[in-house]
């Protein structure tokens, strides 16, 4: 897709870089005001070697989606400490209070206790230009922060989420690479003529939660 470099032009409709202060968070728990900072999706890919004599040839293997740490601001309303304890309980964790109680977590609780994840960034205008979704994402670990009397920093809450997977969905064409989301092909892809008003319809129309809805 021809398309002019962004610090060579000014022309309207020019869009800026992705920058990292542009983004939200979207999740039905989490308000999007509290969140401070987020790390973006990632990937690991297992490598498994041959040897002959004295060469070494590398083949991949498996994939694995790394954690994503996310770091909250913890206001006195709403409580986040006590939405997050309320996670953990909706997960199937009670503190033996009741012998009678032998119920443990499980996945499904988890996932649904945290609910659906999405990570988007942002242009100036407020437009979704990139979103990630976190499939069936659940918290793995909450620190709740450190005090000091030193210190006049705002309390944070700092989260790891595992997930299974992430998918992504960007306004740029299929000639992005390996960014496009293959299922999210515009209809006219053979004709080598992307739907990019389409495409950004789209997005805004089917983002869950959050304002993007209506």
């Amino acid at each position: 897709m021809a398309s002019s470099n962004f610090w060579t032009t000014a022309a309207p409709g020019q869009r800026d870089p992705k920058r990292n202060f542009r983004f939200v968070l979207y999740n039905g728990n989490i308000p999007q005001w509290i969140v401070k900072s987020v790390k973006k999706p990632s990937f690991s890919v297992e490598t498994t070697t041959h040897q002959y004599i004295n060469h070494t040839f590398n083949y991949p293997g498996r994939v694995t989606w790394n954690d994503v740490d996310l770091t909250l601001v913890d206001p006195v309303s709403p409580d986040a400490a006590q939405t997050m304890m309320s996670i953990l309980s909706l997960s199937g964790y009670h503190p033996p209070s009741n012998s009678n109680d032998i119920s443990t977590m499980c996945k499904s609780r988890a996932v649904n206790a945290l609910g659906d994840v999405r990570i988007d960034q942002i242009d100036s205008d407020g437009n979704t230009i990139e979103s990630w979704k976190l499939q069936n994402a659940w918290v793995a670990s909450a620190e709740f922060g450190s005090l000091d009397y030193t210190s006049d920093d705002l309390s944070e809450i700092t989260l790891t989420l595992k997930y299974d997977f992430a998918v992504i969905t960007t306004l740029d064409g299929p000639d992005s690479g390996p960014l496009q989301d293959v299922r999210t092909l515009p209809a006219n892809y053979a004709d080598g003529a992307p739907d990019l008003a389409g495409r950004e319809e789209r997005l805004l129309n089917t983002q869950p939660g959050g304002p993007l809805d209506n």
